[in-house]
């Protein structure tokens, strides 16, 4: 017998939420913490979802929520740094007298960006049906449009990808590494934060100078001395440096000798 089909309901409706980090928290609307699956969801009585839309055809189903900051695990700071940005969702309901029995699955999706409102915060669900908006077929370009390391450059990051600690915040943007740890290859790099209250965060390099980082934008948390993060190897995304470089020629995902739009434009020689 389904949950609803009960003379009596006693229904609650739950959410878990998986960051792209990796930490999972469950909330439920009932006023009393339920337990499934080995996922204590908590009780949150200001998560209010709105009318769920639903549809069998090409339309990207949308949800938006609301929430109120009343639980400790989604806090406002985390909440402005996009550490729950892009994090999976799924919504149902669950007769909380029984939490063991089958529950009605309500919607899941990937969590949009999320906007602070007052006291409280709103983001929308996208659903599977939104990939559909995605470009199916990619532009061309000059520059090379795989990430370093990624499924499709398949350059072999081992040996790129190196822990240090900062060992001073110079400016906003700026940190100095302890030891020299960077260097010119790990401009247009990644920088994540693996200490430290940016802890889980990323920023892109912009450029390396005598053991000094600068970043394309701040972290969103000042920088302390100390704090562990993790240096990874960047790439220009030119053919020059994909060649000669990394001897990666084959699976440079570009066209760099593709005439562009100002090929009437150019000089001899240029």
């Amino acid at each position: 017998m389904s949950i609803v089909d009960r003379e009596l309901a006693t229904i609650g409706f739950c959410w878990r939420i998986e960051r792209r980090d990796g930490v999972t928290i469950g909330l439920t609307g009932h006023d009393r913490d339920i337990s499934r699956d080995g996922l204590l969801y908590r009780a949150a009585p200001g998560m209010l979802p709105s009318a769920v839309t639903l549809s069998d055809g090409f339309d990207a189903d949308g949800l938006d929520i609301e929430g109120a900051l009343a639980s400790d695990a989604i806090g406002a700071p985390d909440l402005a740094a996009g550490r729950w940005d892009e994090a999976a969702l799924s919504i149902f309901m669950i007769d909380w007298e029984r939490p063991d029995q089958p529950t009605i699955a309500i919607a899941s999706g990937v969590l949009g960006d999320v906007a602070m409102r007052g006291p409280g915060f709103e983001a929308e669900l996208r659903g599977a049906a939104a990939l559909l908006e995605r470009e199916v077929v990619e532009q061309t370009s000059p520059a090379c449009r795989a990430e370093l390391g990624d499924k499709r450059c398949r350059v072999d990051m081992a040996g790129r990808v190196r822990i240090a600690r900062v060992a001073a915040a110079i400016a906003d943007t700026v940190i100095e590494i302890e030891g020299g740890a960077a260097g010119d290859a790990h401009r247009f790099g990644r920088l994540r934060w693996i200490g430290g209250r940016n802890s889980g965060l990323a920023s892109p390099i912009a450029a390396v100078a005598d053991g000094r980082i600068t970043l394309f934008d701040a972290p969103h948390f000042p920088a302390a001395p100390g704090d562990l993060v993790e240096i990874a190897e960047g790439c220009d995304k030119s053919f020059a440096t994909c060649s000669g470089r990394f001897a990666n020629a084959l699976n440079f995902r570009g066209e760099p000798h593709l005439p562009g739009m100002d090929l009437l434009t150019r000089y001899p020689g240029a």
